[in-house]
């Protein structure tokens, strides 16, 4: 058996890391049985934001993929990344629910589960890891790798050890944020092999061009796996190349023992994969020491460009991760890995956007600041705590504890949507996007979002669909950019639909639309909404969806009353009566998407 054996990302965390989640399944059958003849260790294909993408952009049935992986590669371990209590999903799970998502998992081809807390509480890790055990599969324990002042080494061996008398068969250092550094790698590793038996494996990113080296320092003191990446998927925010460590470490004493040859094959047939994702490209591929001090991790960077560019705000990314470190020690230290990353990541976003620091709170964040995720490694902030909750009771025991079982409940939800327990799971992660996709799937209009070719292959290019209503000669019209053609042409055709008619137009026209836009027509996805105008005008801090209307007309509000709850970035926002009075006019209804300009609500 080789010395070091090696775990490939590349149908997983490397394409989250680099390209959003957007590699299709279509795009990795074809190199599986090549895939399968390396002799990885295991090939991690599943978890993360990969179950969310599949149905959210990819329509695709993250079910069937891995059926299509599991038998595509029978001669490899499948392994998946799992939020303990989380699961997959933003919010803690009743343990029924827990249960049956590991069991339906291992039987659908999971062999390896790499479970972890993004608080690193490991009682939110109990239930997962039983249930592991349970269904005969391999239970990794995960240790989110961060630093701050209330964490070092004698809190990471002390978790280690407490994962080993919890049954974990193997302990991974998840260094999602790639903060590591090759000498407190080797003293981490070292005092780790003293302190357990198990197997150690470590997980790194390279955003900082440090990972190599912090491999290297690991296997000489005691680690026997490493994640990495293959060649054309790696670096930056992803991982160190599979073929360069493999070529590091062949003819020493940590040998993997792989074909280096036949992973340049695979590393050539993702360099092509990789360009028809080029949209999807993350504007942070090099290196970014600045990880070592936002701790913002590989995957999150990608996403929170992508979405900050859907806010129209990219430019302001440098203030959003100064904001982080910030945020994150109010919060009391948690490490950045999802879903932590995201709650402190889009407070942040909140906190530059609006201009004031804590003037909106995420739903998300009240909860942590109330211990619905668990124990924060450090002491929170008082004032922003009570800013979010006020008086109420923080929590002690373990958060599942207080949830009853509720898996019977979510399939009367979903009712003769879910065709199977399957779908049942599905839905449990992700309500709102599994319900939007189980009704596309049974009218028979799943379509996933296109691809733009790149400039040289020709053809028309096409743009993830834009709406907004302009107002022309006193005329409202609902728009709805699907697409545009090369930039090189003279005159450059954009194709729209207006109030659902198709047309062509050329970029004179359009950039008169914008301009009619700016100069008093309303951005509202419903042209009817008037603008925000006065005091008793409710309106969101940043585009979103309509998540719930909690007023109706003649409702007698307070100000500070929640009116409205909306979704940006995957986290919800309570959206507060600006003024004491009554409701008089309530211009959205749930699903719709809201912009800052709108008046939502209307109180007198």
């Amino acid at each position: 058996m080789p010395k070091v054996q090696i775990t490939e990302t590349v149908l997983r965390d490397a394409h989250q890391s680099l390209i959003a989640t957007r590699m299709r399944t279509e795009d990795m059958l074809p190199i599986c049985d090549r895939l399968d003849r390396v002799g990885f260790w295991s090939l991690e294909v599943w978890g993360g934001a990969t179950f969310d993408a599949c149905l959210r952009f990819l329509r695709e049935d993250p079910w069937d993929r891995l059926r299509a992986l599991r038998k595509a590669l029978p001669n490899t371990r499948l392994q998946m990344l799992l939020r303990g209590q989380n699961l997959l999903g933003y919010r803690h799970y009743s343990d029924d629910v827990v249960r049956a998502f590991v069991r339906k998992a291992a039987e659908t081809g999971i062999d390896v589960f790499r479970i972890f807390d993004a608080l690193n509480d490991t009682r939110n890790l109990q239930v997962a890891i039983e249930s592991v055990k349970a269904s005969g599969k391999h239970a990794q324990g995960a240790i989110s790798y961060t630093t701050s002042p209330v964490h070092g080494i004698a809190q990471f061996v002390a978790m280690a050890r407490e994962l080993e008398g919890m049954g974990c068969d193997s302990i991974c250092i998840k260094d999602m944020a790639g903060l590591l550094t090759p000498m407190a790698t080797a003293d981490l590793f070292k005092a780790l092999r003293s302190a357990v038996k198990v197997p150690l494996h470590l997980h790194t990113h390279d955003t900082a061009g440090l990972a190599a080296m912090c491999h290297l320092k690991a296997i000489e003191n005691g680690c026997s796996h490493i994640d990495t990446a293959i060649s054309s998927m790696a670096g930056g925010t992803s991982h160190s190349p599979t073929e360069s460590m493999v070529a590091a470490l062949r003819g020493t004493e940590y040998d993997t023992g792989l074909d280096l040859e036949l992973l340049q094959e695979i590393g050539f047939y993702f360099h092509d994969v990789r360009k028809k994702y080029h949209q999807f490209e993350s504007d942070y591929t090099g290196v970014d020491t600045r990880v070592q001090v936002n701790q913002v991790p590989g995957g999150m960077i990608s996403n929170l460009a992508n979405q900050l560019r859907e806010q129209g705000a990219l430019k302001s990314m440098n203030d959003v991760l100064a904001e982080v470190p910030r945020v994150r020690e109010d919060l009391g230290f948690p490490p950045l890995v999802t879903p932590t990353s995201q709650i402190v990541g889009t407070q942040a976003v909140l906190n530059v956007l609006t201009g004031t620091r804590y003037k909106n709170i995420t739903n998300e964040v009240k909860f942590y600041l109330q211990g619905r995720y668990g124990k924060a490694p450090g002491s929170v902030n008082f004032i922003v705590r009570q800013q979010a909750i006020g008086t109420e009771e923080v929590i002690t025991c373990r958060p599942a504890d207080l949830l009853n079982a509720e898996l019977d409940n979510l399939r009367e939800q979903i009712g003769s949507l879910a065709r199977s327990e399957e779908d049942v799971l599905s839905f449990a992660m992700f309500p709102d996007v599994a319900r939007e996709y189980f009704e596309q799937r049974a009218a028979g209009t799943l379509k996933p979002e296109s691809l733009e070719p790149l400039p040289s292959e020709g053809g028309e290019v096409r743009a993830v669909p834009t709406e907004f209503s302009v107002t022309l000669h006193g005329e409202t019209y609902h728009i709805q950019l699907t697409g545009a053609g090369h930039k090189s042409r003279d005159k450059r055709p954009f194709y729209v639909t207006v109030d659902g008619i198709p047309e062509e137009i050329d970029v004179e026209i359009l950039q008169e639309m914008f301009t009619e836009k700016q100069n008093g027509g309303t951005s509202a996805a419903n042209g009817k909404r008037p603008r925000a105008t006065k005091p008793g005008h409710v309106t969101t801090s940043m585009p979103g969806t309509i998540v719930d209307v909690l007023v109706q007309v003649g409702t007698t509000v307070k100000a500070g009353d929640p009116v409205l709850v909306t979704e940006a970035m995957k986290m919800e926002s309570e959206v507060q009566a600006p003024m004491s009075g009554t409701v008089v006019a309530v211009h959205v209804q749930k699903g719709d998407r809201v912009t800052p300009d709108e008046a939502l609500v209307e109180i007198e």
